[in-house]
């Protein structure tokens, strides 16, 4: 496969996932409708794994990578599919954008990461300013908005708290099999969460937006998405990789305006610039100081 093409596949799958969450939710139970998405890309994947004779392994630490996995498999997406009742679907973009940083916080405390440099605690203070910002958009968010930023700030911190406990595990399992391990973690505690909640029952109407938005997030955002981040990711720097943390939020924006009719206000436009800024110190500001220095020893 291409690796441009694998790039540019990334860029738009993750792009248009929060907008399809929106769309899955619109005739389903949020849950329900997650913890389906799961079960298809969970039932597509072992078919894929038995073509490509990929095994499962079933070990205790591969279980425990599965576990940690599964924390932000169903526990970021629950809370994203729950919040995406209350919050413009673009914003589920940005926050998840975020997750680096927050990773990045977390392997300090859990993995011994070394301490950040003044750059990066500015970074976190841009991004901070830019939430700020947009949680304060009285147009873009409404005040039944509160629910669904607690929601995305849990799910995102899920997310990052998630990979940092995967790389504390040290499985070094096949992509392919990690995904459908955690998949499969993943089904009962949807199925768990659904029934506690009294979810709706499934009724699914194969000409409307949620059933194909299910069928797209299975096929694209759980399974093509990541065959090509991980295909992209081992053939280029991670700074390039980490470029589409700052292309996904702005496009997301535009395809939940243009597409569902989401407020685009400036408080929104100025907050995402200020997060995406943030992003951008924080992977690429090492780069200052040596310019910095080479100045004023000039």
């Amino acid at each position: 496969m291409s690796v441009p093409i694998s790039y540019l596949a990334v860029v738009l799958i993750w792009s248009t996932t929060p907008l399809t969450i929106a769309w899955s939710s619109e005739s389903v139970d949020p849950v329900l409708a997650a913890g389906l998405r799961m079960a298809i890309a969970a039932v597509l994947g072992l078919g894929l794994m038995a073509l490509m004779r990929v095994p499962l392994p079933l070990h205790r630490n591969a279980q425990k990578t599965y576990a940690c996995a599964a924390v932000g498999v169903f526990g970021a997406m629950c809370c994203a599919y729950l919040s995406s009742r209350y919050v413009p679907s673009g914003l589920i973009s940005i926050m998840f954008g975020l997750a680096p940083i927050l990773s990045a916080v977390m392997g300090q405390w859990l993995l011994g990461e070394p301490r950040f440099k003044a750059y990066r605690w500015a970074a976190c203070l841009l991004a901070l300013a830019g939430l700020g910002i947009i949680f304060t958009d009285d147009v873009a968010l409404g005040p039944d908005s509160l629910p669904g930023l607690l929601l995305l700030l849990l799910a995102v911190s899920l997310f990052s708290l998630s990979g940092v406990l995967v790389k504390r595990c040290e499985g070094h399992l096949h992509p392919l099999a990690h995904t459908i391990g955690a998949l499969l973690w993943s089904l009962p505690c949807f199925t768990l969460t659904w029934w506690l909640l009294d979810g709706q029952p499934l009724v699914l109407d194969t000409g409307s937006r949620a059933f194909w938005s299910i069928l797209y997030l299975a096929v694209f955002g759980s399974l093509l998405g990541f065959v090509c981040y991980f295909h992209v990711l081992r053939h280029l720097p991670a700074s390039t990789v980490a470029l589409v943390t700052l292309i996904t939020p702005v496009f997301a924006l535009m395809l939940g305006h243009w597409l569902n009719d989401e407020p685009l206000t400036p408080g929104l436009w100025q907050g995402c610039l200020l997060v995406v800024t943030g992003l951008g110190l924080f992977f690429w500001g090492h780069r200052l100081q040596p310019q910095a220095y080479g100045r004023s020893s000039t």
